[in-house]
């Protein structure tokens, strides 16, 4: 029903605006395409940036974030342009495929830094911790672990004004932000942990007196001595 429509319809048209239609239709197809892209793109960041101001995100994360929202709209809008233009499905879904396959690869390549940077949108997210916070990271909760107050946080690292630093010296330690959901963290909000007590050194241990051989006579009282 619909082609017969669009027969009639192209019946009804002037002869040269018949020759046109093959191209004025795909041409307007690409344009809606790509206004839509235009706006989808405008929207999507806004939205990104609506919800930073409520989740107070870094500048470090949304430039990522709308990297990839835009590269993403722009993949889409070319395969369906290249669709309207007459490329074949199956060469589109081939060099699809192909990029997905290098994509893949490249991800499990750099999985150690995009683990860092995922765990650093959960660390701006669920907020385990804040800039200014004192925390110490251990492996267990009974062991010693890396302590000092946040400093920085960035789209890979965590930085620590290092507390067991020595007296006029300033150490930073930098931990992987992944490390930091790996590993237990302990907080102390708004205040420094609590000095840990100086280890005092033990005090040497008392010469053994020699035991000598005591004479029967001096082991005796002077009023016991024998007569001369």
């Amino acid at each position: 029903m619909a082609i017969s429509r669009m027969q009639l319809l192209k019946a009804r048209l002037p002869e040269w605006v018949q020759d046109w239609l093959d191209v004025i239709i795909p041409g307007s197809q690409i344009v809606l395409i790509l206004m839509a892209a235009w706006l989808l793109q405008r929207t999507l960041r806004r939205l990104v940036r609506r919800a930073s101001a409520h989740y107070q995100f870094p500048d470090e994360l949304l430039v990522p974030i709308n990297g990839l929202i835009r590269w993403l709209i722009i993949a889409s809008a070319l395969l369906l342009v290249l669709e309207r233009m007459g490329v074949s499905a199956t060469v589109l879904w081939t060099a699809f495929t192909g990029f997905a396959t290098v994509g893949a690869v490249a991800f499990f390549a750099a999985w150690s830094v995009l683990s860092n940077l995922f765990c650093a949108l959960l660390i701006f997210t669920v907020r385990p911790f804040r800039i200014g916070d004192h925390i110490e990271v251990l492996d267990t909760a009974e062991k010693p672990g890396a302590k000092g107050r946040v400093v920085d946080i960035n789209l890979l690292y965590t930085t620590l004004e290092d507390h067991g630093a020595a007296a006029g010296h300033t150490a930073w330690l930098q931990i992987p932000n992944a490390l930091i959901f790996q590993r237990v963290v302990r907080r102390f909000q708004d205040s420094p942990p609590p000095a840990e007590p100086p280890v005092e050194p033990s005090a040497p241990a008392a010469p053994m007196q020699a035991v000598g051989t005591i004479s029967p006579t001096a082991a005796l009282p002077s009023s016991a001595a024998p007569a001369p």
